[in-house]
């Protein structure tokens, strides 16, 4: 019997990316291969922090907190793919639009996902992290979108931005992408200023900077957290 460490399993309105405003249900899954500095889910980066449950389980709390408004079930971390086994054989069972938010880091897994509806995919930048950046990262990101793309599944790629980023690099980083993209007019590019949005107070005028560098080469939407100003989770 197939179980994954679970954080929680809530009912909520999605506050990133193209479905924000979507009532969705989460699975937070425990454990990530990352260790970004701007995460807001700090507990669920280890796997300890979670509580194994089984598939069964899963499906029955998802079913009890079924609403009219539902619009699609959000796998997230965490980093969802390292259970990507188990995320299958849930969504094999349930009848509801399933959306996989992942840093897009393991192509292999993500090939087992081709069941999958929607899926949010993070593109991490060197500022990121406090130690060194692997260059492999976004290659592996690409991968995945690539994969999606190949098996018809609407994916997006979200990247935070700092008012520290480089405007030169995040329009380097855009035109890698629309190359290596095998249907950039698929795949949208959603700025996410990182949080909280007083960062930005003298940085405004960045964000229209930013837009203008990533739309030379790809579709892009620059889309704050809305669950940080509805202060819900």
């Amino acid at each position: 019997m197939l179980e994954a460490p679970i954080v929680e399993i809530f009912s909520s309105i999605q506050g990133e990316g193209l479905l924000v405003g979507r009532r969705q249900i989460f699975v937070r899954f425990a454990g990530c291969n990352l260790d970004c500095n701007y995460c807001d889910t700090e507990d669920s980066k280890s796997v300890k922090n979670g509580e194994l449950k089984s598939v069964d389980y899963v499906v029955d709390r998802i079913n009890n907190l079924k609403t009219e408004d539902l619009h699609s079930i959000s796998f997230t971390g965490g980093e969802p793919l390292l259970y990507a086994d188990f995320i299958r054989e849930v969504i094999d069972r349930i009848d509801t639009p399933s959306f996989l938010e992942t840093n897009g880091t393991f192509p292999n897994e993500i090939k087992k996902l081709d069941n999958l509806d929607y899926v949010s995919l993070d593109i991490k930048l060197p500022e990121h992290f406090d130690g060194d950046y692997n260059n492999k990262i976004f290659d592996r990101e690409i991968e995945s979108v690539n994969i999606l793309l190949e098996n018809s599944i609407k994916v997006y790629c979200k990247i935070v931005l700092f008012p520290e980023s480089s405007l030169d690099y995040i329009e380097g980083l855009a035109l890698r992408m629309s190359n290596e993209i095998n249907d950039k007019d698929l795949v949208s590019v959603v700025i996410q200023p990182v949080s909280p949005i007083s960062r930005w107070k003298n940085s405004k005028d960045l964000l229209f900077k930013f837009s203008q560098a990533i739309g030379k080469y790809m579709d892009v939407l620059t889309i704050p957290q809305l669950h940080k100003f509805l202060e819900i989770e």
